[in-house]
């Protein structure tokens, strides 16, 4: 008989462990302590969505988008900087590389502006 076993979120007691296809019908005695557990399949987490902006995540995608539009890197700029990274955590990354891009960008602008004003 194949059984799947998985503790109670508790984990106070390893004794207390459920097993898929058992009842948990009173009449069963010594089976009671069993109940029937979903699929693993219908199990959903929150970071089993996937993100936005074809699957790349906001920030990913704004800072690709950024090379054609710079002002995209500015966009992922105030998203990091509004904590928007704490809604989904998987778009750190690409939000942070958009937020140094977008400065790169301001300090290449500078530079630009500074060397035209002297000649």
């Amino acid at each position: 008989m194949f059984a799947l076993l998985i503790a109670y979120p508790n984990c106070r007691e390893m004794s207390e462990l459920l097993m898929v296809g058992q009842s948990t019908d009173a009449a069963d005695g010594e089976k009671g302590k069993y109940t029937l557990i979903r699929d693993p399949e219908d199990f959903q987490g929150i970071y089993d969505k996937p993100l936005p902006c074809f699957g790349c995540g906001v920030g990913w995608f704004s800072f690709l988008l950024g090379f054609v539009f710079p002002l995209m890197w500015y966009y992922g700029t105030f998203l990091y900087f509004g904590n928007y990274h704490r809604k989904d955590p998987r778009e750190r990354a690409g939000l942070a590389a958009a937020a140094i891009a977008a400065m790169a960008f301001s300090v290449v602008l500078l530079v630009i502006a500074a060397y035209c004003s002297l000649f």
